[in-house]
């Protein structure tokens, strides 16, 4: 996997994602709701995905209240969706905007840290169901309309354990390793076929709920917001990364 670096001095554009339609997993908390908003007001239409109806909502009041492009809310609960149920989502993009530009996989379940010697199995397949198995089955239901957009980009959220793996991070390392395999197979297997782009971003440590679950006894305080690790993904949707594929993110990199 080769490491991109994001120009140092990245502003984006103020209509940057101007007529892009965007969908984004996890967008109930953390991250998915900075880069939802954000996506927002950088002109896309964004598709708002989670497991909370009432936080959707709430997510979509917040777009909505700034005078921004009505976001569409399609809840999904990864543990039990189906590959029939990405490609009802399929046809229903297609049906109201005939093309979808950008696909965040920012989804994710901890499971438990523990030693793999004793990990549940119910545990490995709930988080391989999570982060693998329902993003490959989402990816590749909507390659149709991701090839209908001029210049596509699909983004996995990653992590570090998912480069080098720690002890005790179980299913949830394996499944970010999947990941980073998942972006380089699809970015190699399109490099000639399509103009969609595969790539990952590792966000790094965040001030998350995740992060709190992981971290118990860390100070969040001395973590970056969702807000201050986002600016790869914008930079992976936009038009400004037109040539990057097959590549993998980190959002905390120093100039």
């Amino acid at each position: 996997m080769l490491f991109h670096k994001m120009p140092f001095n990245y502003v984006p554009a103020k209509n940057l994602l101007d007529e892009k339609i965007v969908l984004i997993t996890g967008s109930t908390g953390g991250i998915g709701t900075a880069l939802s908003m954000k996506c927002a007001e950088l002109g896309a239409t964004v598709i708002i995905c989670g497991r909370s109806i009432a936080k959707l909502e709430k997510l979509y009041q917040s777009i909505f209240e700034l005078g921004l492009k009505e976001p569409l809310i399609y809840p999904a609960d990864f543990l039990g969706t189906k590959k029939d149920d990405f490609q009802i989502l399929t046809k229903k993009i297609e049906k109201e905007f005939g093309k979808l530009d950008g696909l965040v996989l920012n989804a994710s379940l901890l499971g438990n840290l523990s030693s793999l010697d004793d990990y549940s199995e119910k545990m490995l397949d709930e988080v391989m169901q999570v982060n693998f198995k329902s993003q490959f089955l989402m990816t590749q239901c909507l390659i149709p309309v991701l090839k209908k957009s001029e210049s596509a980009s699909v983004i996995y959220s990653s992590s570090s354990v998912g480069r080098k793996a720690k002890a005790f991070w179980g299913a949830y390392a394996i499944s970010k390793f999947t990941t980073e395999a998942l972006v380089q197979i699809w970015a190699s297997e399109h490099e000639n076929i399509s103009k969609i782009r595969f790539n990952a971003v590792n966000p790094g440590a965040t001030r998350t709920k995740m992060r709190a679950q992981a971290y118990p006894a860390e100070n969040p305080r001395n973590l970056p917001t969702p807000e201050k690790v986002i600016l790869p993904y914008i930079y992976l949707l936009s038009a400004d990364s037109h040539c990057i594929s097959g590549q993998s993110l980190n959002s905390q990199d120093k100039p």
